[in-house]
């Protein structure tokens, strides 16, 4: 009788011991990486490790959209956005980006948590009054959504340096090398990287829903 009880103990505590474990694995699955190299591995970073205060963040910039408006760091601080970069003339990947960020701006338009940033990566010729038009012709709403045109040295630094946005390749080249990336990049509050994304691809678009969704419950 001894014996049972002591076998019974033992397999309440394996089991109690696989529940705290499955609830603590089940949480550090909906936790999302951090992105800190062109390469775009995924790591996972505590708070009290060592490495978290150097997470890798988007600096400063300043960029006009279409409606003539300056966009900083400071629009973007405390909120989940979206960035990707385009260019008006563009008639191959470009016209389905813009269609699956308007997915996102429907799914978000009444959130003001969320909000997206499409940088054109030829803005010479996408100037305030050009980004104005084709903001219309494809329903994006302002202040929701920022299509961005400035320097384009800044733009490209910006873009490889800081966002990644031409992979591994393009973090390395230092000229004027034309940009053209179909990637969806997350920000999270602290304007840390937390994902990127197929922007061709509309069930990439259902995964990048799921992940502002799982940023909207962390804590600020």
């Amino acid at each position: 009788m001894i014996q049972l009880f002591k076998n019974s103990s033992s397999i309440w505590l394996i089991v109690l011991v696989q529940f705290f474990w499955g609830c603590k694995s089940n949480k550090a699955e909906t936790t999302l990486p951090f992105i800190n190299k062109p390469d775009f591995t995924p790591e996972w970073i505590s708070e009290d490790s060592i490495a978290y205060p150097k997470i890798h963040t988007i600096p400063a910039f300043s960029f006009y959209d279409q409606d003539g408006k300056i966009v900083t760091e400071k629009t973007i601080t405390g909120k989940i956005y979206v960035a990707n970069f385009i260019f008006t003339r563009c008639a191959g990947i470009c016209p389905v980006m813009t269609s699956n960020m308007n997915i996102l701006q429907q799914k978000f338009k009444d959130d003001d948590e969320v909000i997206f940033l499409s940088h054109s990566v030829t803005p010479d010729i996408d100037s305030v009054p050009v980004l104005k038009k084709y903001a219309l012709d494809k329903g994006v709403i302002s202040g929701k959504w920022h299509l961005l045109t400035g320097n384009q040295k800044e733009i490209y630094r910006i873009a490889r340096q800081e966002y990644f946005a031409g992979d591994t390749i393009g973090y390395y080249q230092t000229g004027n090398e034309f940009l053209h990336t179909e990637n969806f990049i997350l920000v999270d509050k602290k304007k840390r990287i937390r994902g990127v994304y197929n922007g061709t691809l509309a069930l990439e678009m259902d995964r990048l829903i799921v992940d502002i969704e799982t940023l909207q419950q962390e804590e600020d």
